[in-house]
């Protein structure tokens, strides 16, 4: 305890133990009862069988955990960097406020007075001699408690409100998706075997809607077109049906009934568990965000109109992309017999990589969570009128834009992206389900069972006789088929031929 004649804090040795009991029990319950409900959740999402939903969970796990990491390392270190004394003139740098001269003037008056009398040696909660330190040498810490425990705030809630606003846009996104599964089951219930047939090219609505005249490439109005297009309409059924068709024909041309929504969920629900975390790339834009946030720079504003152009960028991209397949069909036919099948390929992608889309999806809501998390910390933690939070003329538009981004992510972009994606030159694991993706996992132990084997019997001199057929491949029924975990078959390299599946042999 502190002597004087001031007020002091009873630190933990002169506090009752009845209070410490009481908070430490408080704290404990709530713990305890976030981590049965987490767990809860866990073991329902695997009684459903909806493993990337329950590996999303475990991703969300997994950021708590390091969300926790990163507040004992603060707790921990709190006393160094309150030992940390650097020049007060340092301080007047790159603030996020402006300082008011006799403001601080007065404060510094009575910092001096209270300190010759005796009755203000504690400054900031819980400092102990840590937070007269750097008074006694002349300056200042490097970063205060109060300061520490805002900043543990806000970590906080930047992760929680990007976890909620992920969950949310997918959960949006795939509620405006399910109007194709109505598609799916009207196709599965048409008779494939009826004879179709030459229809001239322009009579599918396919390329009706798409094909305009003008050059798919270099066109202004094509990519006009496209950009007007993601806001209403962006997928139609003549798209859904193509496109369908072309990723059959593509990658399982002997399944004609495949379900191709239903991989689409499971791709996208795939695609979740990587969207929900925070990845190292993103806290090093956090670190970017805080250090622009300058008095007079309004950083935060300008900042919040990249995700919405980034928004825009992606969702004529991938609109312009199925404006391109109906081009190639049109530039190369004038009449086609049977069905429209269009040619997925990794061309049409940006730098010819399809995963860039997520990418971009992952950096957009993560930064559109930044500028929601930033506001409500503000305000809960200061006030509406704080220097910090800014002009009301710059805060408005941040929050119609945010809104904005939200609403056309989960509406539009996000679908686009759970159908565009898949006319790359590959498919994704998800092409497997759940009980096909249970049956690989031991074919692919054994195959690399028989494969040490053969080493050790060409070691040995001998010649092994584990080989199936000719030995040069495997059949395997569909049903029992599942990408391995180890990852011994790469995606987009098997061809799926009614009920069976034919494998390269990896030994």
């Amino acid at each position: 305890m502190a002597g004087g004649g001031g007020e002091s804090e009873l630190s933990l040795e002169f506090t009752p133990t009845w209070i410490v009991a009481i908070v430490c029990s408080v704290i404990v319950f709530i713990s305890l009862f976030f981590e049965r409900i987490l767990h809860f959740l866990g073991k329902l999402l695997k009684r459903k069988k909806q493993k990337p939903l329950f590996e999303a969970l475990q991703k969300v796990k997994e950021e708590l955990m390091l969300l926790g990491f990163i507040s004992l390392l603060l707790t921990v270190f709190q006393g160094a960097i309150q030992r940390t004394c650097i020049r007060e003139s340092l301080t007047h740098h790159m603030l996020p406020c402006k300082r008011k001269e006799a403001a601080t003037t007065a404060h510094y008056a009575v910092r001096f007075f209270s300190g010759v009398l005796g009755s203000g040696r504690r400054l900031l909660a819980g400092g102990g001699e840590d937070s007269t330190h750097c008074q006694k040498e002349g300056k200042v810490p490097l970063l205060s408690l109060e300061a520490i425990h805002q900043l543990h705030i806000f970590i906080f809630v930047l992760a929680v409100t990007h976890v909620v606003l992920s969950l949310i846009t997918v959960l949006l996104g795939t509620a405006k998706i399910r109007i194709w599964r109505h598609w799916e089951d009207s196709i599965q219930k048409e008779d494939g075997n009826v004879p179709k047939g030459i229809t001239h090219v322009h009579q599918f609505e396919f390329i009706r809607n798409r094909f305009k005249g003008f050059d798919k490439d270099s066109s202004v109005l094509s990519w006009l077109h496209s950009f007007v297009k993601q806001f209403f309409g962006s997928v139609t059924k003549s798209d859904y049906t193509t496109m369908r068709l072309g990723f059959i024909m593509t990658h399982c041309r002997g399944n004609p009934k495949f379900n191709f929504y239903s991989y689409m969920i499971r791709a996208l629900e795939a695609d979740f568990k990587r969207v929900v975390g925070i990845s190292w790339y993103l806290w090093i834009f956090v670190m970017v965000f805080l250090l622009l946030d300058v008095n007079g720079w309004h950083a935060y504003f300008w900042i919040s109109f990249i995700p919405l152009i980034l928004l825009l960028a992606l969702g004529t991209k991938l609109e312009h992309i199925i404006t391109q397949l109906a081009h190639e069909v049109a530039e190369k036919h004038s009449a086609i017999e049977g069905d429209l099948v269009v040619t997925p390929s990794d061309d049409l992608f940006w730098f010819h990589r399809p995963k860039i889309v997520l990418f971009l999806i992952h950096f957009i809501l993560f930064q559109n969570a930044f500028e929601i998390a930033f506001f409500f910390w503000v305000l809960t933690t200061y006030n509406f009128d704080s220097c910090i939070m800014g002009q009301a003329g710059f805060i408005i538009p941040r929050l119609v834009i945010s809104v904005l981004i939200q609403i056309l992510c989960s509406y539009s972009t996000l679908p686009l992206y759970a159908i565009v994606t898949q006319m790359g030159s590959s498919f994704k694991k998800a092409i497997f389900d759940e009980n096909v993706q249970e049956g690989l996992v031991g074919w692919a132990q054994q195959v690399k069972k028989r494969k040490g084997m053969r080493v050790m019997n060409r070691e040995s001199g001998s010649t092994s006789t584990l080989q199936s057929g000719n030995g040069t491949s495997v059949g395997i029924p569909l049903q029992n088929l599942v990408i391995p975990k180890d990852h011994l078959m790469e995606e987009g390299k098997a061809e799926i031929v009614e009920e069976k599946t034919f494998l390269k042999d990896p030994a």
